[in-house]
């Protein structure tokens, strides 16, 4: 576990509170709503899930579409479940740029003014006019566990991951629920870029007063 001393001497150290937090690497995925279900998959049709993810109540689907931008296509893209309220895409920086759309950094869910996509299905084709993101990183976070570290749902924080290519990932966003399970999600880019894999072990800091002094 990290201690004190493995950050900088600014910081007091009994401002420190090291929670240590599982790593989960999101690669590029869409949510689909019943009605998009249906334009792409046939009328009636239902997801069919092929294994369950990290958080409960999850699980990626055995079905896939072809996202398609102006300027490339991304075949394969894997379906997750269960369905949502309204269809979301999520894609990392280097997708945005092969496929040609400016998609913004969201936390899941704020989808108003976000990047129009297509999405191709063996049945059909929907157009998206709003619902391509960047995932912003997060923690999910269990109610006991953001009650035993001092935290609350929309809380940021900073995360450090360790290692030769270690970095402080600054603005992470807490998610807290009955349902989550205590588990950082980033990106491909961001994971390849630190050289994390999925089941490694960072550790967050919540920093009593200025958060900013970890970075120093």
């Amino acid at each position: 576990m990290a201690n004190a001393q493995d950050l900088p001497t600014q910081v007091n150290p009994d401002e420190i509170i090291p929670i240590p937090v599982t790593v989960g690497i999101s690669a590029r995925h869409v949510h689909l709503s019943r009605d998009h279900v249906e334009t792409l998959f046939g009328p009636g049709y239902e997801l069919k899930p092929m294994k369950d993810l990290s958080q409960p109540g999850q699980f990626a689907a055995e079905e896939t579409v072809t996202v398609v931008g102006p300027k490339g296509v991304i075949e394969k893209v894997r379906v997750l479940g269960p369905e949502r309220k309204q269809s979301q895409v999520e894609l990392s920086i280097s997708d945005c740029f092969k496929i040609g759309i400016k998609a913004p950094l969201r936390d899941s869910g704020d989808l108003a003014g976000s990047a129009s996509v297509t999405l191709v299905g063996p049945v059909g084709s929907v157009t998206l006019k709003e619902g391509a993101i960047i995932a912003a990183r997060h923690i999910h976070m269990h109610t006991s566990d953001a009650e035993k570290y001092g935290l609350v749902d929309g809380d940021r924080i900073y995360v450090r991951a360790k290692g030769p290519r270690g970095i402080i990932f600054g603005d992470v966003l807490v998610r807290v629920g009955d349902s989550h399970k205590l588990e950082m999600h980033v990106d491909t880019d961001e994971g390849n870029a630190v050289g994390l894999r999925n089941g490694d072990t960072v550790y967050a800091y919540k920093i009593q007063g200025h958060i900013s002094e970890l970075v120093k």
